[in-house]
């Protein structure tokens, strides 16, 4: 893996390896944002989930969890 340094006075571009711990920097950051979104796209989807769930209730004519009385907004 190569990384590119641009020296905005100079206009001089060089291109480096990177070492090994880098690297290994570079695919810990990677995963950890992939965990953060997968994280977040659950979030999103289980609320999403208690709405249906709290919308069907209600046309139902059924009792409403707590979390599910919290997602509607008056």
């Amino acid at each position: 893996m190569k990384t590119l340094k641009h020296n905005v006075l100079t206009g001089e571009i060089t291109e480096t390896d990177l070492t090994a711990e880098e690297i290994s920097e570079r695919e810990t950051e990677q995963t950890l944002r992939q965990e953060a979104e997968a994280s977040i796209e659950a979030d999103k989807q289980a609320k999403a989930d208690l709405k249906a769930s709290a919308k069907a209730k209600l046309i139902a004519g059924e009792a409403l969890t707590e979390d599910e009385a919290n997602t509607i907004v008056l």
